[in-house]
């Protein structure tokens, strides 16, 4: 059993070496296990991806829904797991830095903080709020006994609230607050990305899109790319695709595209 502690040392460094990594998004036990067995090197959770697990919609979990869905997915694997935390369900930064806390007891590694809310408007929290919430966070996190990795989101862009150089405003207040890892959901061109990570010194995640391509975003200086609920919703793209045609059609022809029991199994045991 890999501790926690390892864990922790083992993000850091994939955020210190030379080069990009990708941070496959599972869903539930059995993604992960198989994300784990081909290789990925850590892990991060999706809300959306755990909502419909729940038949939710992105943002209708609870936070002791989200950690309990943590719990089980850090507690079963060997690899780093960081989660998706969406606002870490506070708007005040006493409240963040308690969900952090609560966060690194299910065996989560990292979490990230974004600067939106679904219920307040307006949304996007003031400016200063939004680096105070990181740095409680961040202040909670390095008084862990274990590395704690903190990604602080910028979300304006993502969210169509603000524009670019808003979001790298803020990004570089919460890294001036010690945040470990920066990222903007939303960028949509190499030269987006390529403004964002120019403008910063800490690493930086990029959510990637269909058109990207992986080395040219590590080329562009990216360390971590994340797909968010891409992978869910490729899963359920697939499913949808086969029901829909033998309820419409009555025939089973997508059916060929399943992965084949043999094929689960190999993944699961890291073949």
């Amino acid at each position: 059993m890999v501790s926690q502690a390892e864990k922790g040392a083992v993000f850091r460094a994939l955020h210190e070496r030379d080069g990009a990594f990708i941070i496959p998004n599972p869903w539930d036990v059995g993604t992960a296990l198989m994300m784990q067995g081909m290789g990925f090197e850590a892990l991060a959770t999706t809300s959306s991806g755990c909502a419909t697990t729940l038949g939710r919609f992105d943002g209708q979990v609870t936070r002791e829904e989200k950690l309990e869905h943590c719990r089980q997915i850090s507690n079963a694997v060997d690899i780093p797991v960081s989660a998706d935390m969406e606002n870490c369900f506070a708007y005040e930064p006493e409240g963040v830095a308690e969900t952090i806390r609560l966060a690194s007891e299910t065996g989560l590694v990292g979490c990230s903080i974004e600067d939106y809310d679904n219920e307040k408007e307006p949304n996007v929290y003031d400016f200063d709020l939004a680096v105070a919430r990181v740095k409680a966070g961040v202040d909670a996190a390095n008084a862990m006994p274990s590395p704690f990795t903190i990604t602080a989101r910028a979300e304006g862009v993502l969210r169509k609230k603000h524009d670019l150089d808003e979001a790298i405003r803020r990004l570089k207040a919460f890294e001036e607050v010690g945040a470990h890892v920066l990222y903007a959901p939303g960028l949509t061109t190499d030269g987006d990305v390529r403004k964002v990570i120019g403008a910063v010194s800490k690493p930086v995640d990029v959510l990637t899109l269909p058109h990207f391509k992986m080395n040219e975003l590590a080329a562009a200086g990216a360390k971590r790319i994340s797909l968010g609920g891409w992978l869910a919703r490729v899963a359920t793209g697939g499913w949808l695709r086969a029901a829909q045609e033998m309820k419409d059609i009555g025939t089973f022809e997508e059916l060929n595209n399943a992965a084949s029991g043999k094929d689960v199994a190999n993944v699961l045991r890291g073949k």
